[in-house]
């Protein structure tokens, strides 16, 4: 019988606009993560040296997030040097992936305590780094795609030309995201999960930088459409183009982390499980769709765990494009309300590899603060891929 993998603590830095002049610009991204990780073992008394293996996310591994940023961050935190580290990558579901990594090592037996966690650091290693100039794809994938592959922006265009999705339809969703995570803010919803940062200069940032109060539809639709370029446009003649930086998860810096054991282990040690893991999934999809897979893992991990959508209490779906949850509120049938209840990445930020651990810190606190039992977690990724998680509140 397998071991119960549960959650006692979920951290994040805010989260800073990921480009120059931002928040968190000045903070190196290994110096970033260890400002998690080492209030994660703090303040809940965690001798580090207990920790099996910490497992995080990156998705640029080049430049300062190269030559595996957990492994340095884990050092510069002042863990013991016998604890390992190892960053993972699968896009912007990461450090989710790095929590189902690190959930079933507990649950197999083969480890007690382990950290997930990510960092991205936009501002710092701009996305697309790791390619170094140079074409990523290989002939064989060529040959597969000979018309070539899309970037997201398009992706999310094809999305709303599928599901008919227009211009109001998104920049409304975008405003709703941004209302919703400036409500949160202003109830103190995020002070539990957020560690504040010391900047070099002294100064000490402990709010999200990428919420913006003010937003609205009319302040959106001014907005230019983001990814239209001519040759696209004759590629694809039936686009709207309706995708804009408004109605898109900005750049961002950030980090995160949680804290996993098995129950027997937090017994042992007299820490409070606050949710336990109860299903995971990672499904490939399109990858010139690539963002519709949180649909289909969503299914999935819903038939696994016999559960209907009507039984999940609250589900973080992650806002890479408006077009991204929308799409999945009509495949899905679910209640909006419940879809994403303190704002997503529009308004919080997309710090890649750090994304999925940031969801989870929001949908469990959101969950105790509301008093419900199940969470669904859900984030598309480069490349056509999805990962889904399930959650059960203690």
């Amino acid at each position: 019988m397998s071991n119960e993998a549960v959650i006692i603590d979920v951290l994040r830095t805010p989260s800073g606009r990921g480009k120059p002049g931002g928040a968190l610009d000045g903070i190196h991204p290994a110096d970033l993560l260890a400002t998690v990780l080492r209030e994660l073992v703090s303040r809940n008394n965690l001798d580090p040296a207990l920790i099996d293996d910490v497992i995080g996310g990156c998705v640029s591994q080049a430049g300062e997030q190269g030559n595996n940023v957990t492994r340095t961050a884990l050092l510069s935190a002042g863990f013991p040097h016998t604890v390992p580290g190892t960053t993972i990558d699968r896009q912007c579901g990461s450090s989710q992936q790095a929590a189902t990594f690190a959930a079933q090592a507990v649950m197999s037996g083969n480890a007690d305590v382990v950290i997930a966690c990510g960092v991205e650091s936009m501002s710092r290693v701009p996305l697309g780094s790791t390619a170094g100039g140079q074409d990523p794809f290989g002939t064989l994938m060529h040959e597969r795609y000979p018309d070539g592959l899309v970037n997201q922006g398009v992706s999310a265009e094809l999305i709303n030309q599928k599901w008919n999705l227009g211009r109001d339809a998104l920049d409304n969703y975008a405003a709703r995201s941004h209302r919703l995570a400036a409500a949160a803010a202003d109830r103190g919803d995020f002070v539990g999960e957020i560690v504040a940062v010391t900047r070099p200069d002294g100064s000490v940032i402990s709010e999200d930088e990428t919420i913006r109060p003010g937003t609205s539809h009319a302040s959106l639709a001014g907005l230019r459409p983001a990814f239209r370029t001519d040759t696209l446009a004759e590629r694809f003649p039936k686009l709207g183009w309706h995708v804009t930086a408004g109605n898109s998860s900005p750049l961002t810096d950030g980090a995160s982390a949680t804290l996993i054991m098995s129950a027997k282990r937090a017994a042992q040690l007299g820490l409070n499980p606050r949710a336990r893991f109860h299903s995971f999934t990672v499904m490939g999809s399109d990858p010139m769709l690539m963002l519709t897979g949180v649909i289909p893992a969503t299914q999935r991990i819903l038939w696994r765990a016999g559960l209907g959508i009507d039984d999940i209490d609250a589900y973080e779906i992650n806002e890479a494009f408006a077009s991204v949850p929308l799409a999945w509120l009509r495949e899905l049938h679910a209640d909006p309300d419940c879809l994403n209840p303190r704002g997503g990445a529009i308004a919080l930020g997309h710090a890649l590899g750090s994304s999925g651990t940031r969801l989870l810190g929001t949908l469990l606190n959101h969950l105790e603060m509301t008093g419900g039992r199940w969470g669904l977690q859900a984030m598309c990724e480069g490349g056509g891929m999805a990962n889904a998680t399930l959650i059960e509140r203690l």
